[in-house]
């Protein structure tokens, strides 16, 4: 039997606490799922309850769900092996030492301050992240940040000359099987994210920059149900061989550091967090809008947690605070 009891009441206590207005969770082992729906879809202009089979932002999910999958299945076709310069797919972006592996693993050293970026069109912000500069953090420092994922997917535009959001339909959602995978989703079916502008965003991204490049943002955008991220995560856990669009021995791959010693551990795309006892891998990620996936291929198991975490303010820490140790209880139940 499934038992992370500790790990759902932390869950729970989250609604019954205001700190989410509703959650839905599930946690896996082997062949076993159990998924729970608690509270509210929203509270602000009105309370309606919570589904089951709500649609949610993915807000960062979408980096592993949709860009790194697309750059998985490319590799395994041998069309890249990630030490490609980014400027072989970018001319403008002149610094030739920053490779696609750079970008994977939030080692490239790229940052710096975009002025009035949300103000900017789609193309103006574009050719600003393209010039950003190189730091001297540049392989010494993983720093999590969207304009690696921006910049792979401006990568997967040139390779197949369609933005990353419409190659992500063809090769990702559409032959996996994802009913409710999308980036244009039923805006009634979809948990409010955040009060923007006087109004409740509900069906679109809550991140800005995926609001501005639309089709071509790599790093944000995506929608999706519970029951679409336990098909998924069956395919990372090696429970369902043919979901994903490569080989078991590629999604072995993922759980395993890429960066050097020094460096915040980190694999392709993915966060890593490591077993108590046995100190192996676990991937996880999380998006912005109070969603997470965390995998541990070894013990066949995971946990999927879906909030609205910005509804209907963004200025939620406490959340962030309650994720840890939701994150660290579940890896010790995972032990026993």
């Amino acid at each position: 039997m499934i038992d992370y009891s500790n790990t759902q009441n932390l869950i729970e206590s989250m609604v019954t606490e205001r700190i989410v207005p509703g959650v839905n969770y599930a946690f896996f082992k082997n062949d076993q799922v159990f998924t729970s729906t608690v509270g509210f879809a929203s509270t602000y202009p009105t309370v309606t309850q919570l589904s089951p089979f709500a649609i949610y932002d993915l807000a960062s999910l979408t980096k592993v769900i949709i860009t790194e999958n697309i750059l998985l299945k490319l590799y395994q076709d041998g069309q890249l092996n990630f030490t490609e310069p980014l400027h072989d797919f970018i001319p403008e972006f002149k610094d030739e030492r920053v490779r696609l592996f750079h970008l994977l693993t939030h080692t490239s050293g790229i940052r710096g301050w975009i002025e009035k970026r949300d103000q900017l069109s789609h193309d103006e912000l574009i050719n600003a992240i393209i010039h950003l500069p190189v730091t001297d953090e540049f392989e010494h420092k993983m720093r999590y940040a969207d304009t690696n994922f921006i910049l792979l997917g401006l990568v997967v535009k040139k390779i197949f000359g369609q933005p990353v959001q419409e190659v992500g339909q063809k090769l990702i959602i559409e032959p996996s099987g994802l009913e409710n995978t999308t980036f244009n989703p039923p805006k009634d079916l979809c948990v409010p994210t955040a009060v923007y502008q006087g109004k409740v965003l509900q069906g679109e991204p809550h991140d800005p920059k995926a609001r501005q490049l639309g089709s071509d943002c790599g790093s944000a955008g995506l929608f999706s149900t519970m029951n679409d991220l336990v098909k998924l995560s069956k395919g990372y856990l090696g429970l369902d061989k043919q979901i994903l669009p490569f080989s078991q021995e590629l999604v072995a791959m993922l759980f395993d550091n890429k960066n050097p010693a020094g460096v915040k551990p980190r694999s392709w795309g993915w966060d890593l967090r490591f077993d108590p006892q046995l100190h192996y891998p676990l991937i996880l990620h999380t998006g912005f809008t109070g969603v997470l996936m965390l995998l541990d291929r070894v013990k066949k198991s995971g946990l999927i947690l879906l909030t609205n975490r910005i509804h209907p303010t963004g200025h939620n820490q406490v959340f962030l605070t309650m994720r840890e140790r939701i994150i660290q209880s579940f890896l010790k139940e995972n032990d026993q």
